[in-house]
């Protein structure tokens, strides 16, 4: 297995693993619809790529999975500088084969080299095997988004 940063001329095969990564979190109840934001995921792919903030993870040149990563510009002054991993995909019959964990570990040392003194992510709540999955690399809860679906004149609450 490689760990490399992707070419522009990958972005379009992660722009499909990115809506598989968004199908597989409807699961977990995700307000994400994954293909109707292929081209907004492609675009944001392809500012990845050319500020160094993306990684691939190839098995005999078949694309296993990536991550995209960088530090977080916000409006506020913060006790560490924060870098953050935006998106992690496995392949799934690469998946329980170290992939992704060789792909945080190489988002970390990035991030590390940029200056982070902290790396955080988002996981969904019910998402309960990645959730251990970032536990067994160090993670912990820190900050939960709580959610209430409302109704209005556009929609009833249920629809996504």
């Amino acid at each position: 297995m490689n760990i490399e940063p992707p070419g522009i001329d990958d972005a379009d095969a992660l722009a499909d693993a990115w809506v598989a990564l968004a199908a597989d979190q409807q699961s977990y109840d995700s307000l994400l619809v994954p293909e109707a934001n292929r081209a907004s995921a492609r675009e944001a792919i392809c500012r990845s790529i050319v500020t160094g903030g993306a990684l691939v993870a190839r098995v005999d040149d078949d694309l296993a999975g990536f991550v995209q990563f960088g530090l977080e510009s916000g409006l506020y002054e913060t006790a560490a500088p924060k870098g953050v991993v935006e998106n992690l995909f496995v392949v799934a019959s690469y998946r329980d084969a170290g992939v992704g964990s060789a792909l945080l570990e190489a988002a970390e040392d990035a991030l590390v080299a940029d200056g982070a003194g902290v790396v955080v992510l988002d996981v969904m709540a019910d998402n309960e095997g990645a959730r251990r999955f970032y536990r067994r690399h160090g993670y912990d809860p820190h900050r939960i988004t709580m959610l209430k679906r409302v109704e209005n004149d556009l929609h009833d609450g249920e629809d996504r």
